[in-house]
Order: structure tokens, then C-alpha cells, then sequence
């Protein structure tokens, strides 16, 4: 009876060997209806079937001059442990062969599950004991070499070889690294991406050289050409960087750029996977983000172009005065409409994106199972509005990605959930090829944006900002609801995107309506930032929804950029109204019944405003003379809120660093003027002091002398006026212009 162990055992005979017999398939002794096969086969077969299909590697048979040789004491065990084998241990087994001869066969039970294993120790085998032999049931079992065998083993262990170690690595596998300095020009390689579907294909390619201190000092780039039916139809396509590049199953690198637009050939550049390896090592001492930092320049990325040497010019019949970019990033769009594509595209371009309409998917439960070569997006916005950049994975470690082989934005430590991408198709052109993406379940959280690779987590996924848009028209009402990411870099853009893409979807909206902006940011720890005020048409070619949103961003902007803390926002909400006709008022005139007024006295200033198109109506102003106010001639100004408002703004911007804090900050921003009102400013002849956040009318002398003896304190404005006091009547229409009066005070 043969023992009915599950794990396998490895018997090593000589190298003194005239030929290799294999046992496989089913084998018996007859009694129990087992049958045996006896094939010739290769090692490498047997060891890729066992690793691919879960066979079992069994002992040798011994017979002949090789029985002598076991007599001799030369059999020993191999320096594996039994049980189930990992891919470092299916290495160093495949090494352990490969320097010494092996005979192997299997042993499979057809009635019962699991596999037969022969144990024969080696002194049984020197003391002559004869394994069993079996009787064949299958008349092909038994098959006689028709070539010499040494080349006929060779061949076959080749092509073996080339099975077991030919796809990319599993999610937990460690890839062996081929370093930059074993690269050399001829080189063979291959690289893994996606044209469709999920589906990894293998592209073939070639090494030119290396362009040393190409993206700055230690930053090489691997020049290749990619060769293969697909990559001559399509070029570099955008999408395809980070796409894992291996030399002799070693990972070399991820093809992260591409040679201009036009050309004839398929020439990319290879970041080294050492460079990418550099991530990590920044991730492990993370840089704190300086609140008030200024956005990372989107030209350092974007149009970051290498110049192509003159001989691999010559060589790739490039011609002259082209260089290496990189690889675009596609940035899939969905709910997103032309109108705002027209109006923002270009800001997202000047990232490196290539914004298109693509697609959203069900989450799966594999999403998260990644290898080399498969798509990844990260999401800049979801709900009903969503916006992701994709790239290809480059390698995965435990729980841990690197991808693209060049920085998506390049704003260093970042927190954006990242998604599982899907190729629709690949779309060709001459002038860029790029892959229809889609994006399915969140897998994670994308952690750094560097230089030389993006690197994410798998897992739980980082917290966004719930933005709600509500579009109120004559025929109703329409609300959104997206999430955008947390980036003082992207935030304000993305949520003027949201906002202007909302307005645009009613078909009551129209380029002659006048807009209403109501809204509030919420912001952790202190006061909601208003965002209040009437947006009008104008002749200039711009929509009116577009200055409704860079009203927003101009918000986002200024609380973002402050030096004192990084604020966390809570929530957004933003109502817009769609009002017909273009209301805007012009000033023409203003007068006052008397000139001359008593403290306490209250006046009728009379304003003469004319409408877009309009007959000229006249607006009254009651205003009450302040006790206070000094005697004499006196300034009476009748404005619109963009007058009265620079000398907050400018408080605002020279007192910045002279501020207490943020919240002293959302103060100044909210006492900004609305502009669908009508302003009435009574100003006197004496000096007005702006410090910090505040307003210090009617300043003495002895104050302002004691501020230009501290020359630390250079936040401090003086004014020329100060202001007595302030009227105002709301006009449901954007009031533009000023005029001023002179009233005497007695």
C-alpha cells in the first residue's frame, strides 16, 4: 500500500545520468484500481504543473547505473521544506535544480483526491531494494526520445522556464530588481499594460540607452523602443505610464515618458525602479505641509520636456529638436459637461491631464486584488460629478502600490482615495493615443505624489468634503451632491467646477440671466466663510456662471492660503438663482436736497441709476447725520459694494501675517460688501488707523505717533479719512459706479 501523504518528496539522483525517466499521471499496484503512467518529461514541466495546477512533485525512479550511484551514498535531500511552496522557495528550489540532475514523477489517485507520494530512503536504495515498477494502462504513456537528449532536456527546461517566469507578480510577491547599472544598450525586455478590458498584455521592447541626470541630478531615464503590432498602431498611449518594465524577469522600471507628439516611432522613457523605490523612503519621514504653502507649479510637471540626444535623434529617425514629456495622464470624466469642460480644461492641463468623457463601474471584491500592469484612478471628485486620473501599476508589495513612474500632480504627501481603473478601449491617434477609462470600487488611499512615482495603500479609504449645489429656477429647483478631496492645491478649483457644472446643467439657464450666490464653508473650529452676492452678464465673451465660480475659488483660495493653520473644511453649500434679464444699474448721478445739515439731521440722497436697456430711475437714500461726525465740510460717497470693498481687502492682504489667527481672517472676508446694493459712506477729515482686523476711525496723534516709533509693527495702514457712516438699500441688481457729494456740517 502506498503511503497517502499529501505534501511531496524531492530525491535527488546523480548527474551520471544517460537518461531522464518521469513518472506522472495515475498509478496503482492493481488492487485498489489505481493505474500508473510512465512519461519522459521535463523537470521544469512537473515543477511549473505542481506550482501552477497544485500537483504534487514525487520521488525518482532509480534503475540502472543510476541505482549504483545511489548505492555509492551520492543521494541527498534537497534544501526545501515540505508544504506548500512560495515564490521565493520555487526560486531557490528552481536554482537547486538547475545546478544538479533531478528525476521526479507524480503520483495521482483518479479515485481519491490528493496525490501519492513514494518514500524510499536512500538505504533501502543503496542495499538494493527495487522500487516497484507498474504496468501501464495507457499505451502513450511511455514515450522514447526521437533527438539527442541533451539538447531535447535543454529545450524543453528553456521553454519551461520561460512559462513559469514569464507574467508579472502577484499582489505580496517581492520582484527581483535589475539596477540601473546592468542595463545596457541592445537589451531585450518586456513591459506589461492594458489595451482593453482588463486584460494584462506583454509589449515587447528594446533598449537605445540612458540618459544620464535627465530629470535632474541621480534622476536617469531608460531610453526604449517598444515594439509589437499594437504599440506601432498606437505609439506611447496616455495611460500607460507606470506600466512595469522587466529584463530577464526583473523589474527594471516603469515607462513613465514619451517622444513629443507625431512620431513614427514608439520611443518611451524608463524611470528606474530604483528611482521609484526613493518614495518609499520619503513616505517613512513625512514632511508636514506648511499651511499657506503656494500650489506646486504646474509647468514643473507638465511641460517638463528632456531633450533627445543628437545620435539617438538620428538613431530612432526622430529628426532633430524633440524631446521626452511625460506620458499624459488621462483624466476620466463623468456627468461633466462640455461647457465645463471648455471653461476649466485648460487649468486641468496645465497639470499633464487629458480630460475625456469615461465611466463609472459597480464595485467588485476583486477591485482591490492588483498586479503589474493593471489601471488605478484616483478620485479628485464622486457623487453625482466624477473626476479621477489613471495610471498603470507598476508594482505591489503587501498593501502598498507604486505606479505612473512620474508625479500625477507633484504635491508630495497627499490623501486621495484611489479606485480600481478599467480600460474601455484604447483609442489611436497620430497626434496622441490615449485609453477610454472607467473606474470602479475605492481600494485605498494614494499617500505620496513624487517625482519619480505616485505610491498608495490599500485599504480604508481618506475622509472628502460633502459639497451640496442647489440651481433654483423659474421652473424649479435641481440639487447635487458630490465629494471633492481635501487639497488646498485642487479644492478651490474642484469645487468651482462642481458649482459651474451645476449651473449649466438647467436648460432654464441661458448667457442673459442674471446669477445669486448664497452659500457657506463650513470650517472646522471656526466661523462659516459667506459667500453672498449677484453675478450679471456682461458684453465680455465669458458665461456668468464662470464668474459665479471663480467667486468661489477666489474664496476657497484666500482660506487656504493663510499662514496661521491648515484649515479643515467640514462642508460646502452653495444656492444658486437664476433670475431673467441682465440686471446691472449704472450710476449716473447723485444730489442732495440741502447742503447744509445739523448733527442728528436726517437727508434724502438721491440717486439717478439707469438699468441695461432701461428707462433711468431715480433711488432715495435716507441717511441720519451721527452725532458724533465732525463739524465742517464732510465727504458724502454713493457707491457700489467694489468701491467700499478695497479698503477691507486691503486690510485683508497687508495684515495677513499681522493677524491673530484664521478666524480673525474669515471676519475680514465676511464683512465684504455685497454688490446688489446700493452704498451711502459718510467720511471725515481725520485719520483712520487699519491694524490687524480691525477699524480704528478718528485715530489720535499720540496713537499713530506710538505706532511709527515701533517699527516691528509693519501691518499697520494709515488712512487719510475715517469713515462716519454707512447706508445702504438692496436693489436686487448689480450696482456699478460712484459719485460724491460735499455736505457742510454745522
Amino acid at each position: 500500500m502506498w503511503p497517502k501523504d499529501l505534501g511531496f518528496t524531492c530525491l535527488e539522483a546523480s548527474s551520471f545520468v544517460h537518461r531522464r525517466v518521469y513518472r506522472c499521471g495515475p498509478i496503482g499496484d492493481g488492487s485498489d484500481g489505481q493505474q500508473e503512467s510512465r512519461c519522459e518529461q521535463p523537470f521544469a514541466y512537473h515543477f511549473a504543473s505542481c506550482y501552477r495546477r497544485d500537483w504534487a512533485m514525487k520521488l525518482p525512479t532509480i534503475t540502472g547505473r543510476e541505482k549504483s550511484v545511489a548505492l555509492s551514498g551520492s543521494l541527498r535531500q534537497p534544501p526545501i521544506a515540505h508544504g506548500q511552496m512560495s515564490n521565493r522557495n520555487i526560486a531557490q528550489f528552481r536554482n537547486s535544480v538547475n545546478s544538479r540532475r533531478m528525476k521526479i514523477y507524480v503520483i495521482s489517485n483518479r479515485n481519491k483526491t490528493g496525490t501519492y507520494a513514494i518514500s524510499v530512503s536512500a538505504d533501502s536504495l543503496r542495499s538494493g531494494t527495487e522500487v516497484p515498477s507498474f504496468a501501464s494502462g495507457f499505451a502513450s504513456a511511455y514515450h522514447e526520445d526521437s533527438m539527442p537528449m541533451s539538447f531535447r532536456k535543454l529545450w524543453i527546461v528553456v521553454l519551461a522556464a520561460l512559462f513559469v517566469c514569464s507574467f508579472p507578480l502577484y499582489a505580496g510577491d517581492s520582484p527581483e530588481i535589475m539596477p540601473l547599472s546592468q542595463i545596457q544598450p541592445g537589451m531585450k525586455g518586456v513591459a506589461y499594460t492594458i489595451f482593453e478590458g482588463d486584460q494584462i498584455e506583454k509589449m515587447d521592447l528594446v533598449v537605445l540607452g540612458t540618459l544620464r541626470n535627465a530629470l535632474g541630478p541621480k534622476q536617469d531615464v531608460i531610453l526604449v523602443k517598444l515594439v509589437g503590432e499594437k504599440v506601432e498602431r498606437t505609439g506611447v498611449v496616455a495611460g500607460m505610464s507606470g506600466s512595469p518594465v522587466y529584463f530577464d524577469g526583473k523589474l527594471a522600471g516603469a515607462l513613465s515618458l514619451k517622444l513629443g507628439t507625431f512620431t513614427k516611432e514608439a520611443i518611451g522613457g524608463v524611470t528606474p525602479i530604483e528611482n521609484m523605490l526613493d518614495v518609499e523612503k520619503a513616505a517613512a519621514t513625512p514632511a508636514s505641509p506648511m499651511p499657506g504653502a503656494t500650489p506646486a507649479n504646474p509647468a514643473s510637471t507638465a511641460d517638463a520636456r528632456i531633450p533627445l540626444p543628437e545620435n539617438y535623434a538620428h538613431q530612432t529617425s526622430a529628426g532633430a529638436g524633440q524631446f521626452l514629456v511625460p506620458i499624459e495622464t488621462p483624466l476620466v470624466a463623468t456627468g461633466l459637461y462640455p461647457e465645463t469642460i471648455a471653461q476649466f480644461g485648460k487649468q486641468l492641463s496645465a497639470w499633464g491631464m487629458t480630460m475625456m468623457a469615461g465611466g463609472t463601474a459597480a464595485p467588485s471584491p476583486d477591485d482591490a486584488k492588483l498586479k503589474p500592469g493593471d489601471m488605478v484612478g484616483m478620485e479628485l471628485v464622486r457623487g453625482d460629478l466624477s473626476i479621477a486620473p489613471g495610471c498603470t501599476v507598476t508594482m505591489v508589495t503587501d498593501d502598498r502600490i507604486l505606479a505612473c513612474g512620474h508625479p500625477i500632480f507633484g504635491f508630495g504627501a497627499v490623501a486621495m482615495p484611489l479606485t480600481r481603473g478599467h480600460v474601455i478601449l484604447t483609442l489611436a491617434s497620430s497626434m496622441a493615443s490615449t485609453k477610454i477609462m472607467s473606474t470602479g470600487g475605492t481600494i485605498g488611499t494614494l499617500t505620496q505624489d513624487r517625482l519619480t512615482a505616485v505610491m498608495g495603500k490599500l485599504g480604508p479609504e481618506p475622509p472628502m468634503i460633502p459639497v451640496d449645489v442647489q440651481l433654483a429656477t423659474p421652473s424649479g429647483e435641481k440639487s447635487f451632491h458630490f465629494e471633492v478631496i481635501e487639497s488646498p492645491q485642487l479644492t478651490p478649483l474642484l469645487v468651482a467646477l462642481s458649482t459651474y457644472n451645476g449651473i449649466v446643467s438647467s436648460p432654464a439657464y441661458s448667457e442673459g440671466s442674471t446669477l445669486a450666490l448664497d452659500g457657506s464653508i463650513e470650517i472646522k473650529g471656526h466661523s462659516p466663510v459667506k459667500l453672498e452676492n449677484l453675478f450679471a452678464p456682461t458684453d465680455a465673451p465669458v458665461p456668468t456662471g464662470f464668474f459665479v465660480a471663480t467667486s468661489v475659488q477666489g474664496a476657497f483660495a484666500r482660506v487656504y492660503s493663510n499662514p496661521y493653520e491648515l484649515p479643515h473644511l467640514s462642508r460646502i453649500q452653495i444656492r444658486v438663482t437664476t433670475m431673467p434679464e441682465r440686471r446691472v444699474a449704472t450710476i449716473d448721478n447723485a444730489w442732495i436736497e440741502k447742503s447744509e445739515v445739523r448733527p442728528g439731521e436726517t437727508v434724502a440722497v438721491k440717486v439717478q441709476l439707469r438699468p441695461y436697456r432701461g428707462a433711468p430711475f431715480i433711488q432715495e437714500i435716507p441717511v441720519t447725520i451721527p452725532q458724533q461726525s465732525a463739524l465742517g465740510a464732510l465727504q458724502l460717497v454713493v457707491s457700489d459694494a467694489e468701491t467700499l470693498n478695497r479698503n477691507v481687502q486691503m486690510l485683508a492682504g497687508n495684515s495677513q501675517t499681522q493677524l491673530p489667527g484664521l478666524e480673525e481672517l474669515i471676519n475680514l472676508i465676511n464683512r465684504e460688501r455685497q454688490n446688489d446694493r446700493l452704498y451711502a459712506t459718510l467720511f471725515q477729515p481725520t485719520p483712520t488707523l487699519l491694524v490687524e482686523d480691525k477699524e480704528m476711525p478718528n485715530a489720535p496723534s499720540s496713537a499713530i505717533n506710538v505706532l511709527d516709533q515701533r517699527q516691528s509693527f509693519g501691518g499697520a495702514r494709515l488712512l487719510g479719512q475715517s469713515k462716519a457712516g454707512e447706508w445702504s438699500v438692496e436693489m436686487h441688481q448689480v450696482i456699478a459706479g460712484e459719485r460724491t457729494l460735499t455736505i457742510t456740517v454745522k
